[in-house]
């Protein structure tokens, strides 16, 4: 059970968020169509996946499905290699449509990040640290 091997999120609008992980951030995808029933994007070692919002909180419970109300308490985050991919991806994010909640800076770790939102307001973080270690296929170890 140690293991997370997809992680979904519920989008209002499966056009334009595809549009935006894909075009806008480069996430790549086999989705071929516009408005596919869910879309699937390969990351190192998770599957990420898009569907829509409506239909996943029926899916949870179809009798009294889970209203979504403001911050989860859930982050997703994103680490790079170098301090300065922070500030490249923060403006891929700007370009695509995203909302940037907090502009590049040090942190209190001696690292580098920043937050944005995407097109559902999902926070993800972008993140450089000091100490970070990446192995061949681009996966953060510890």
């Amino acid at each position: 059970m140690n293991k997370i091997t997809c992680i979904c999120l519920g989008v209002s609008n499966m056009e334009k968020s595809i549009k935006f992980y894909r075009d806008g951030l480069g996430y790549k995808t086999d989705c071929k169509e516009n408005n596919p029933p869910v879309c699937f994007f390969n990351t190192p070692g998770t599957k990420f996946e898009l569907f829509p919002l409506e239909q996943l909180a029926k899916d949870i419970d179809e009798h009294n499905p889970p209203k979504r109300n403001g911050f989860s308490g859930i982050t997703l985050a994103y680490n790079v290699e170098q301090k300065e991919d922070v500030d490249s991806v923060i403006e891929l994010v700007r370009n695509a449509g995203g909302r940037i909640v907090k502009e590049p800076q040090d942190t209190f770790w001696g690292g580098y990040h920043a937050y944005f939102s995407d097109l559902d307001g999902y926070y993800l973080e972008v993140a450089w640290g000091p100490n970070f270690k990446f192995d061949k296929n681009g996966l953060l170890k510890f």
